[in-house]
């Protein structure tokens, strides 16, 4: 099966990643140019951390020369789930930088958190208290910003019926919810599984924005997230949250990096649509989106909210800005919503970042991650770029 990594609405993009170059046995950093991955890793720039803190980019980027990895239709032609180092394959676009995350970011699904944690992780309850909730509310969260009067009369009114939740904290009030997702180097890329640990039976996947900024806190670009999510672990405890979020394959970024350039640029950040499909083996699909226009928080406040005096990250970090998304269609029996099996395949896109495709595993099952900080280092020595 063949599969489309950028749009039409990518045309005149600058995108720029890694892949695995079997001739080095190492990643490169690559540029979509004319259709094909072209490789520009250079000892100015032998990672896309070290591509990013160039002083401009997208002019970096633009004028590199460097060798014909693969045809970008080769990749997509060979299809998801196939990472054989004997052959060209995307790896995650972010390789020394943090890879960070904000939770809660849409005042509309901070409401479904609020239900998973008052539900302890259990999905047969969750409809009721949905219920309940929408009662409270009503339409009040639509266009509600974080911090605001508005967003405080909203926390008081469900904590007078009982509703108090540390997601009400973190979603609607001034300070924004930023972890770490995953450690550097482990996220995979477009085509590859995407890992569920294995004590999970609620799950599902978070079609987010992932922001691609430099050591300096410069946004430089944005590309796709998933933030793959176990629903019942995070339900049962927020201090369960590093095993929610953080297993082996847990975190996919991809197809490419978007420099921001005079073509795309923060504003289309802010009114980005992102759209899901799931796709199961059992003939079940899933379709979803998440609308960029209704955050609760701008990007750009994520952004100082992660970085600035009280934090630095060196070698820049990743993103992910959160998601509108959050499942609600049964799969299977009535009340039980949505969650992953084995085998399903996961496609999120938005129109000039491209789509990124993983296929679902256990993470016990999913390819274990061994090319570390360790690894890369040795193998850029190898290659006379440091």
């Amino acid at each position: 099966m063949s599969y489309t990594l950028l749009d039409s609405a990518a045309a005149g993009g600058l995108f720029v990643g890694r892949a695995w170059s079997p001739s080095v046995q190492g990643p490169s950093v690559v540029v979509v140019r004319d259709g094909r991955l072209v490789d520009i890793t250079s000892k100015a720039a032998p990672t896309l951390s070290a591509v990013l803190e160039q002083p401009d980019p997208a002019e970096f980027v633009r004028t590199a020369r460097g060798p014909v990895l693969c045809a970008l239709e080769e990749i997509a032609d060979v299809g998801i789930g196939t990472s054989e180092k004997s052959r060209v394959h995307l790896l995650a676009p972010a390789d020394l930088q943090a890879i960070k995350a904000c939770g809660v970011t849409f005042a509309q699904s901070m409401i479904e958190r609020v239900i998973e944690e008052k539900a302890a992780g259990n999905p047969d309850r969750a409809a009721a208290i949905r219920e309940r909730v929408s009662t409270l509310i009503g339409g009040s969260l639509n266009n509600l910003k974080a911090g605001s009067p508005a967003a405080a009369s909203v926390k008081q009114a469900l904590t007078e019926e009982g509703m108090w939740s540390q997601y009400l904290e973190v979603g609607i009030g001034p300070d924004a919810e930023v972890f770490t997702k995953a450690p550097v180097l482990s996220s995979v890329g477009w085509g590859a599984d995407v890992g569920l640990h294995p004590i999970s039976t609620w799950n599902n996947p978070e079609p987010e924005i992932v922001l691609a900024v430099n050591s300096r806190g410069e946004i430089k670009g944005a590309t796709l997230g998933n933030d793959v999510n176990l629903r019942d672990v995070e339900g049962r405890s927020a201090l369960l949250l590093g095993k929610a979020k953080d297993n082996n394959a847990s975190c996919s970024i991809g197809p490419f990096v978007r420099l921001f350039d005079e073509s795309y640029g923060l504003d289309d950040v802010r009114k980005a649509e992102l759209a899901l499909k799931v796709t199961g083996l059992d003939g079940f699909v899933l379709h979803g989106t998440s609308s960029m226009s209704k955050i609760s928080r701008d990007p750009t406040d994520l952004v100082k909210q992660t970085c600035g005096p009280h934090h630095q990250y060196p070698d820049g970090f990743m993103l992910f800005l959160g998601t509108l998304f959050a499942p609600t269609q049964d799969r299977e029996a009535p009340n039980q919503g949505f969650t992953h099996k084995v085998g399903d395949t996961v496609e999120i896109s938005s129109a000039g970042l491209g789509s990124l495709a993983n296929t679902v595993r256990l993470s016990t099952e999913c390819p274990p991650w061994q090319f570390g900080i360790t690894a890369l280092m040795a193998n850029l020595a190898r290659r006379g770029l440091l």
